[in-house]
């Protein structure tokens, strides 16, 4: 779930940058590099929200596995 995450956050992140590279294209001439959406944009968000993702699934896989241990304890 959390690498679904880090992805959905990739291309969402990447799909609007690229469509505000878009429109910086048409209303200012300049011909802007695409692959600053992916590379200076998109990937950073995505690692970000995986990490983060991960981190967050994992405290609470933790706490499970403490709770069933006390349980059965």
């Amino acid at each position: 779930m959390g690498f679904a995450t880090g992805f959905a956050a990739f291309f969402l992140t990447t799909f609007v940058s690229i469509m505000a590279l878009l429109f910086y294209r048409v209303g200012s001439g300049h011909n802007p590099d695409f692959a600053i959406a992916y590379r200076d944009i998109g990937f950073p968000v995505g690692m970000v929200v995986l990490v983060l993702a991960l981190g967050y699934l994992s405290v609470l896989y933790a706490r499970r596995l403490r709770r069933r241990r006390a349980q059965h304890s």
